[in-house]
């Protein structure tokens, strides 16, 4: 499974539960990324090969 975000091609490692926005699966990249912001969740895919620490 590919990451959701635009022009990415990573393989998604965690699904984001954004409060103000739809969930989506996005790599560990992106999911570091907006894990930053005040209210998302990050919970790991299983049965991927990408690395979420």
């Amino acid at each position: 499974m590919e990451c959701s975000e635009d022009g990415c091609d990573a393989t998604a490692a965690v699904r984001i539960h954004v409060p103000w926005d739809e969930d989506r699966n996005v790599c560990a990249a992106h999911g570091r990324a907006l894990v930053q912001q005040d209210g998302v969740v990050a919970t790991t895919l299983e049965d991927t090969d990408a690395e979420w620490p």
